[in-house]
């Protein structure tokens, strides 16, 4: 497996990957196992990659088996879901700090293969984004749907993510959580 950060021509492996897996488009019998939420276009990881250096791929025999995306609060305001956290932002303090859009960013979606999930990709590519960000910022801030319990389990329990709050946007509960990106895994 090569893990990398993702270039122009990566993008249609991308997508097709994050298509098998996004609520909108998933078999429903694979939701249990988890999924994503937000729909991406090739313009925004066009720029997510030139602007960013922000979306880090696993690739197997070619093909794209996993993705992490890992951005600026600037890249991810467009989106209402994201300008309603970085509103909270201010309010939580972690690693003695007051978060905010300078030191810390917003990590995920995550998407992995479900023919490469339990091998270790999740926790390979966790750690080379987060080398990657840790270069820019100190506080790794996500969040995860209540009702899908395999990533949060993945997320705190393989990964060591911690909860700092709990909030509610757009009728959906969440968990948001906080990494402290000089921490390595290993």
């Amino acid at each position: 497996m090569k893990l990398k950060i993702a270039e122009l021509s990566d993008i249609d492996k991308v997508l097709e990957l994050h298509f098998k897996y996004q609520i909108d488009s998933i078999k429903e019998e694979d939701k249990k196992d988890g999924f994503v939420t937000t729909p991406f276009t090739k313009e925004q990881l066009s720029e997510l990659i030139e602007k960013e250096q922000g979306l880090f791929i696993a690739l197997q025999e070619g093909e794209v088996v996993a993705y992490v995306m890992a951005a600026s609060w600037q890249f991810w305001s467009r989106w209402p879901m994201f300008a309603y956290m970085i509103e909270g932002l201010g309010d939580l303090e972690y690693l003695g700090k007051r978060l905010s859009t300078e030191n810390s960013y917003q990590y995920g979606p995550i998407c992995i293969d479900k023919s490469v999930r339990g091998s270790g990709v999740l926790e390979a590519i966790f750690e080379f984004a987060r080398g990657e960000m840790a270069k820019r910022y100190p506080i790794l801030v996500t969040f995860i749907n209540k009702i899908n319990p395999r990533s949060y389990e993945a997320h705190t329990r393989k990964l060591g993510l911690d909860v700092i709050k709990e909030f509610s946007y757009n009728g959906n509960n969440y968990y948001e959580l906080v990494y402290d990106t000089s921490k390595s895994l290993r």
